[in-house]
């Protein structure tokens, strides 16, 4: 289901083993199109860190027979490596426009609707990778003028905005990782108009002036020697406290100044 001219495959076997055998399970429900978004199609995706974004177009409604089908293909996938990644979007022909509809998803291995956002949009118009069937350009429609922007700072300024004063959760990595990085990337949008990629955000935080130590904590651990090392030992208590510290004195000053100004 893969060709040439539509990109090749990954590169990476478990990845490829994974992606045909969903494929394979979804070719009874007659999909017009699977692609690929965020980082296998945005060309930053790194085996076993990197989750699989993918939508699906089918073609016909999505009643309870077809979500029924659809549980049963995700949860004969789970004993595959890399099966928790892998996360996918269910659109139709008849609602894939529009921003703000839900649509049937599976992610963190359930069912739930979630809306496919103009950051998805956008991605899967400029670099989206085509798994089967038609491209996105003949499907989904384009990202209306100022939406884009519209969205990164809406979700700036109401999401991560408030959760930077939750101060739990920043112990975590991926708090630290997605805050740092999605700022970064909407700062670029709001500035550029365009997309980056996470890879391209760690090498454009710095320059916004976000602490050089969180970023390169970052970048070790996703694409250095870390990130070969599954068996890594998690990092001190007296790091994460200050990487924590660190990550929201920035955060919270810098997403106020973003919506300030946009």
């Amino acid at each position: 289901m893969y060709g040439p001219d539509r990109g090749g495959k990954t590169g990476r076997v478990p990845t490829d083993a994974l992606l045909d055998r969903f494929l394979t399970g979804l070719a009874p429900l007659a999909p017009v199109s699977v692609w690929a978004h965020g980082s296998l199609a945005g060309g930053d995706y790194v085996e076993g860190r990197s989750d699989l974004d993918l939508i699906a177009v089918l073609d016909h409604p999505i009643g309870a027979r077809t979500v029924w089908r659809l549980a049963l293909l995700h949860a004969r996938l789970r004993g595959e490596p890399l099966a928790g990644r892998l996360h996918c979007t269910y659109l139709t022909p008849d609602t894939a426009a529009g921003a703000e509809r839900r649509h049937l998803t599976w992610a963190h291995e359930e069912l739930f609707r979630r809306p496919v956002t103009p950051v998805t949009r956008t991605e899967l118009h400029t670099f989206g990778k085509v798994l089967h069937g038609a491209p996105p350009a003949q499907v989904l429609p384009p990202v209306p003028d100022g939406e884009l922007a519209a969205f990164v700072v809406r979700d700036q300024r109401e999401f991560w905005r408030r959760e930077v004063d939750r101060a739990a959760n920043w112990t975590q990595d991926v708090w630290v990782d997605l805050g740092l990085l999605t700022f970064a990337r909407a700062t670029v949008t709001l500035r550029e108009g365009r997309l980056i990629t996470k890879r391209e955000a760690l090498d454009v935080l710095p320059g916004l002036g976000a602490p050089g130590e969180v970023v390169e904590d970052i970048r070790r651990r996703r694409y250095g020697a870390a990130a070969e090392s599954p068996a890594e030992e998690s990092p001190a208590e007296e790091w994460t406290v200050r990487r924590a510290r660190l990550t929201r004195d920035y955060l919270g000053p810098a997403i106020d100044a973003l919506a300030a100004g946009s």
